[in-house]
């Protein structure tokens, strides 16, 4: 159950003592697709995808993992039940299907808490949610009542791509018509693709939008940020810069860098065009790849996505 344990660090737990029973209907944090019955005193989040007391102690994680996480885990309580390391797996039905959990107890700094964690399937996805109760919380969020709220978990295939948009820093008013809109890191990154998860990205344009906590020095250094970075696009290899100029981009200072090279299980060859619109101290970030034989009809599509992007007021 390592990979449980290891995946996310949930959140520390103090709440006034209320009655910890579930309310009546699942709810989904923005941005989440696994749902489930908060207990009372638990409200949205709103700097991570999922719930929290209103003075922000309480907190309840949730977020995707790729479906062989579910697999790897069902996997291990079927070969070793009893657990290991002194930390037993069990098993919880739920309307998503069967679902695996751990409870340990741990510190956090000088406090004693106890830390649960599930894994349960989703629909091409793996659900995760980990919650966290310091010691003086115990007997109001007992071991039974986060048990009740894991068992009321549901799961939905998709986020609306509006409730997904909505939760970036930043407006994306054209999606260029890409079918898929898939948020990477809550608030920061997304993607808006043709393809899914399932059958890889790479086989299709798709765009990767995110702001970057670096930027180039000075004015002069833009070129050499630029053409360094783009080697570092995740996924993919034996990359060739053919291109990398200073642009204009909403009136903004930018750079725009093209490369030719593989990406994918399939090795697919591919074109891909990296946009940097520079701040004072970050920078947006803009990646469209598209396969080779695509590109001329993909471009266009980029180019109006990036230009749609706009600052949040």
């Amino acid at each position: 159950m390592t990979l449980i344990r290891r995946s996310f660090a949930a959140a520390l737990l103090v709440i006034a003592a209320t009655n910890p029973a579930p309310a009546a209907d699942p709810a989904y944090a923005p941005g989440a697709r696994v749902g489930l019955v908060p207990l009372v005193g638990l409200n949205p989040a709103k700097s991570f995808i999922g719930f929290e007391s209103e003075d922000k102690t309480v907190k309840v994680v949730i977020a995707d993992l790729p479906a062989e996480a579910y697999k790897e885990v069902s996997s291990a309580f079927k070969s070793s039940p009893g657990g290991a390391g002194g930390i037993k797996p069990e098993s919880l039905e739920t309307a998503a299907g069967l679902a695996y959990y751990t409870i340990e107890t741990a510190k956090d700094g000088a406090t004693n808490v106890r830390r649960y964690s599930m894994m349960l399937p989703g629909l091409g996805f793996s659900g995760y949610v980990a919650v966290q109760v310091p010691e003086n919380a115990w007997k109001i969020y007992s071991d039974e009542a986060v048990r009740q709220m894991f068992a009321s978990a549901v799961v939905r295939k998709e986020v609306p791509a509006d409730e997904q948009l909505g939760l970036l820093s930043f407006k994306v008013s054209e999606l260029g018509e890409f079918k898929n809109v898939r948020t990477l890191a809550p608030g920061v990154a997304v993607v808006l693709a043709d393809g899914d998860e399932a059958a890889g990205f790479e086989a299709a344009p798709f765009m990767i939008i995110g702001l970057i906590g670096q930027t180039a020095a000075t004015p002069d250094d833009r070129g050499r940020f630029a053409q360094q970075i783009a080697t570092q696009i995740p996924g993919v290899r034996d990359g060739r810069i053919t291109m990398s100029e200073p642009v204009r981009i909403d009136g903004q200072p930018g750079y725009e860098t093209r490369i030719e090279a593989t990406s994918g299980k399939d090795n697919t060859p591919v074109t891909i065009v990296q946009w940097l619109r520079f701040g004072s101290a970050s920078a947006m970030r803009i990646i469209g790849s598209s396969p080779r034989d695509q590109w001329a009809k993909a471009f266009p599509r980029f180019r109006a996505v990036r230009d749609g992007i706009q600052p949040r007021t």
